[in-house]
């Protein structure tokens, strides 16, 4: 139902909204739509930044409302289906891929209230929050009772647990202490239809298929997770970290899968490529060192962690790594969050992107040669980094970046060549054994692609969709679904 602000239907759906989250929780002032049109991805920053002189307009919402629990997103969806609305949730607004993005207009659900913490069960070692609590609130409380979830992404000064939940979020820790998804023991899920469910007390059972796993991940395109218990660790005794420069990224990427398969149980390993380590190591520690770096870190008891150090030193020196030191190893710990943000991290009116995806250690290395080459030769006004950021048993996670510093200064053309970049490298990824995305998530950025990755397996996917959200409102244009 496309609604018109001047009509009095308008105001009608404004006074349902009302009625069920109070005056106060529902705007629809332009100054809170200009907000909710941008998050982190580059489009909409670009769109916004380009738009003085022309004649661009960034999709916006109709209403933003602000939902204290379940009960009150329950009523709100059913409000949305009866009028065909679309629903868009919010948590920190921190996305890179424009999942959070109204594209339709509709209502913003921003889930920011939903804030509490409602047990520190420290027995079972579990925490039960909101999922609107920012992360790195969350950790404030569990610190004072030397506790921690151990999700540490860069954007946990501003990014919500759900929408960690959304997008399969992933911390600087990890290879230890797994993604967030690992961490979830139940949920509360608010349906498209307004359902109320919750997945079974604990996700390791022979009780059939897991339920949370058909809602982590799905970026609100199935339904709105409005409560989540994670698992808890108590604050290692120590961390430590050591660096050390390869020849080559083959050699650290043999060193780091050794620290995997050896079962050394590393909470950080980090290796970056000779180019990128030229660049981003440089500017951010100040290391001057041809080849690739690579910094790897233990957490826990003191007599393990050093043991863990002792193995993981004779592994290294095995590969012919020269050794760096404790000191810079901790250097890059202390400043693990520069490499995110300007002036370390690239922005406007650079033309960059992000492309990450994961496979296994056999294709790894492949994929991101691929990703290189195919930037290179078709795209030779881009350069090309990457580093590899989140380890498994069985592989690791490519996180490459294309970076244009003069692009065509026509906001089309730009986007054309930004999406064009993104189609050719990640079509080559996946052609090598990858996939389209390892945390950040899917969003608007990916959803085009989302039906080339599945196969004809997408039409599980589709069906899904349609039978849990048969009006289509739930984040649409998302996830490959489409309208």
């Amino acid at each position: 139902m496309k609604l018109e602000q001047s009509s009095y239907m308008f105001d009608m759906v404004l006074f349902e909204l009302q009625d069920i989250v109070g005056k106060d929780y529902v705007s629809t002032k332009s100054s809170d739509k200009e907000v909710y049109s941008v998050d982190y991805f580059w489009i909409p920053e670009m769109w916004h930044d380009r738009q003085k002189g022309r004649d661009l307009t960034r999709p916006s919402a109709d209403f933003i409302v602000h939902p204290a629990n379940a009960t009150e997103v329950s009523k709100i969806l059913k409000i949305a289906n009866n009028y065909k609305i679309p629903v868009t949730t919010w948590g920190g607004g921190s996305g890179s891929q424009g999942g959070a993005l109204p594209v339709f207009g509709g209502i913003i659900l921003d889930t920011k209230r939903m804030d509490q913490i409602f047990c520190i069960d420290q027995n079972s070692m579990t925490v039960k929050v909101g999922t609107g609590i920012i992360m790195q609130h969350l950790e404030w409380e569990l610190e004072k009772q030397g506790l921690s979830t151990m999700h540490d992404p860069a954007s946990a000064n501003c990014a919500t647990v759900g929408g960690f939940i959304a997008h399969r979020g992933t911390g600087v820790l990890s290879t230890k202490y797994g993604k967030l998804e690992d961490m979830i023991v139940n949920m509360e899920i608010v349906l498209p239809n307004g359902e109320i469910i919750k997945s079974l007390p604990v996700p390791k059972t022979a009780c059939g298929p897991d339920l949370n796993q058909l809602f982590i991940g799905s970026e609100g395109t199935l339904g709105i997770v409005t409560k989540v218990t994670l698992t808890i660790n108590k604050i290692p005794e120590v961390r430590r970290f050591r660096a050390f420069i390869f020849k080559d990224l083959t050699t650290g990427l043999r060193v780091g899968q050794r620290l995997m398969t050896e079962k050394l149980q590393p909470s950080v390993i980090r290796l970056y490529s000779e180019d990128e380590t030229k660049e981003v190591i440089h500017k951010v520690l100040g290391i001057d060192k041809k080849g690739a770096y690579m910094v790897y870190g233990f957490d826990g008891r003191k007599e393990m962690v050093d043991l863990q150090l002792k193995y993981a030193r004779e592994i290294a020196d095995e590969e012919g790594g020269e050794d760096l030191g404790e000191d810079l190893g901790q250097q890059w710990w202390k400043n693990r969050y520069k490499f995110f943000f300007p002036p370390y991290m690239f922005s406007l009116p650079q033309c960059f992107g992000t492309l990450d995806t994961v496979s296994t250690y056999s294709n790894i290395e492949n994929i991101f040669n691929a990703m290189k080459n195919v930037i290179g030769t078709k795209y030779p006004q881009a350069r090309f980094i990457g580093h590899f950021s989140h380890w498994f048993n069985w592989g690791c996670m490519l996180y490459a970046r294309f970076i244009i510093e003069t692009p065509p200064e026509d906001p089309h053309e730009l986007l054309f060549v930004h999406n064009s970049i993104w189609n050719d490298a990640l079509r080559a990824a996946i052609e090598a054994g990858g996939v389209l995305n390892e945390h950040h998530g899917i969003g608007l950025k990916l959803s085009r692609l989302v039906p080339e990755l599945y196969g004809n397996s997408f039409d599980i996917l589709k069906n899904l969709k349609k039978s849990l959200d048969p009006n289509g409102i739930m984040n649409p244009g998302k996830l490959g679904f489409g309208v």
